[in-house]
């Protein structure tokens, strides 16, 4: 299966951003992609509170609506990257939703962040996910023609226990998409995927925002996949665009059965 992941500069602009992710999904397109992965908050960036809470929407808003129909159209799967859905337990606050959608327009997985990005960063530089998502309390492994899919989002990557819970649920492919930081992605972002890839011998599949969203903020960018042996084999370092490979389940299930990591024995 050939798998594209989407490098993108979101802005608080949703339909600039929407024309953007439809333009790298046709490049994806043109690769013979037939899963396409998006960022972290790619259809919205901002650090408005206000406008974030605003622009959030439902399961049959336009941005979920907007993903079904290029799923349906082009034939393909599409991981949404994560998008703000109205949250149904808190009025004022929203998810950090992930969705997987199958080539029939099907929402297949849901998925809501469960580790919210709550830090305070050296040089007083703050981040409070929390005061606008509220967090979700299940992992997520779904089934599909290609595989067990387990779906994760950026900040959940510091949390190996999740991911040691996909696998056991039998995950192949693990999907990240990210919104790291250039200052803590410069530090962790490349050994903690890598590791996640080598503990749980899935392919890793982390699309990335990059540059800067809004004055004040750049993203660390550095979209990658990652094969069960820990090699990155695709990334994209800077800058707007797309990268693919080719999943190779033989190769992965040649180093599970050689290196066996997935059985783990409780202490």
């Amino acid at each position: 299966m050939r798998v594209a992941a989407i490098q993108m500069t979101s802005t608080p602009d949703k339909r600039a951003n929407l024309a953007e992710a439809h333009r790298l999904l046709i490049d994806a397109l043109n690769r013979d992609a037939e899963l396409v992965a998006f960022p972290e908050n790619f259809s919205i960036l901002t650090d408005d509170g206000a406008q974030y809470l605003k622009e959030a929407e439902t399961l049959r808003g336009m941005t979920v609506e907007t993903l079904q129909e290029w799923a349906a159209e082009y034939d393909i799967w599409i991981m949404g990257g994560s998008i703000p859905l109205k949250s149904k337990t808190h009025p004022k606050k929203v998810t950090n939703t992930s969705l997987l959608i199958s080539p029939e327009g099907a929402i297949k997985a849901r998925y809501d962040k469960i580790h919210l990005f709550d830090v305070q960063l050296s040089g007083d530089r703050t981040y409070k996910e929390s005061k606008q998502v509220t967090p979700g309390n299940k992992p997520v492994v779904a089934k599909t023609p290609f595989g067990k899919v387990g779906l994760s989002v950026c900040y959940d990557l510091r949390f190996p226990e999740l991911y040691r819970e996909l696998s056991e649920q039998g995950a192949d492919m693990i999907f990240i998409p990210s919104a790291f930081t250039a200052f803590t992605g410069k530090a962790h972002w490349d050994v903690l995927t890598r590791a996640r890839a080598i503990e749980n011998q899935a392919y890793i599949i982390a699309p990335a925002q990059t540059g800067s969203p809004y004055p004040g903020r750049v993203t660390h960018g550095h979209t990658r996949i990652i094969d069960p042996w820990g090699r990155v084999i695709a990334e994209r370092f800077a800058g707007p665009g797309m990268i693919w490979a080719d999943i190779n389940y033989n190769e992965m299930k040649r180093i599970r059965t050689e290196l066996p990591a997935l059985k783990h024995r409780k202490l």
